[in-house]
């Protein structure tokens, strides 16, 4: 699942951006100041960032500054009310990869958010596999033994996150992480409910295994 962060400390228009974004399909994290966002850009990858320029606790800019010193790669978008010349170029001289000036187009944003999240996706494999089960990850297609399966974007993430982890025994807790987003609750069963649907898809032999008291693993017994 592609994974969204935005950080705006209008509630009402942070809300609208994390509303509009899942209805698009991608998993989103949301933060009101810099703080939030670094505790949860830290403990999670993220395919893009849209920020606010101005938050409670300072300037944007300075902070995705001082990431992309570290070797942070996260592509940025700045949403802003300033729209000067000036403004645009310090945005992308520290760092930032898009500049949108409120108000905007709800559908333009998700576009430009799409854009960015195609570019994070260059960093990783092409093509995952494991015997014949083969993920394009480009196309996003995957198929088992030549024959093109039929995914829903929650079961291409779970699958994903097996192939890049196959052998090795992974935990629930993780695949809700990676997979969902805050909206998720740890608790329930949509973990099993979509792994259940992939062996299904996957048919036999069975690929995925549970591993009692932990999750699941994908690869032979």
């Amino acid at each position: 699942m592609t994974r969204v962060m935005v950080v705006e400390d209008d509630g009402n228009l942070r809300l609208a951006l994390v509303t509009q974004l899942r209805s698009a399909g991608f998993a989103v994290d949301d933060a009101g100041d810099i703080a939030t966002a670094d505790r949860l850009l830290r403990g999670t990858h993220h395919d893009c960032v849209v920020f606010d320029r101005m938050l409670p606790d300072g300037d944007a800019i300075s902070y995705v500054h001082m990431r992309r010193q570290l070797g942070w790669r996260a592509p940025v978008l700045f949403l802003t009310a300033r729209d000067g010349l000036a403004d645009r170029v310090a945005g992308f001289e520290h760092g930032g990869d898009d500049y949108l000036v409120k108000p905007f187009v709800m559908a333009e944003l998700t576009e430009r958010v799409a854009n960015l999240c195609r570019r994070s996706a260059f960093d990783r494999p092409s093509v995952l596999h494991h015997e014949d089960l083969v993920m394009d990850c480009a196309r996003r297609e995957v198929r088992r033994a030549g024959v093109l399966l039929t995914l829903t974007n929650k079961e291409y993430a779970v699958l994903e996150y097996l192939l890049t982890r196959a052998g090795l025994p992974v935990q629930r807790a993780d695949l809700i992480e990676h997979c969902w987003d805050a909206q998720a609750d740890p608790m329930s069963n949509v973990v099993d409910v979509v792994v259940k649907r992939l062996r299904r898809k996957l048919k036999e032999p069975e690929l995925i295994h549970a591993v009692r008291g932990l999750g699941y693993r994908l690869g032979t017994r």
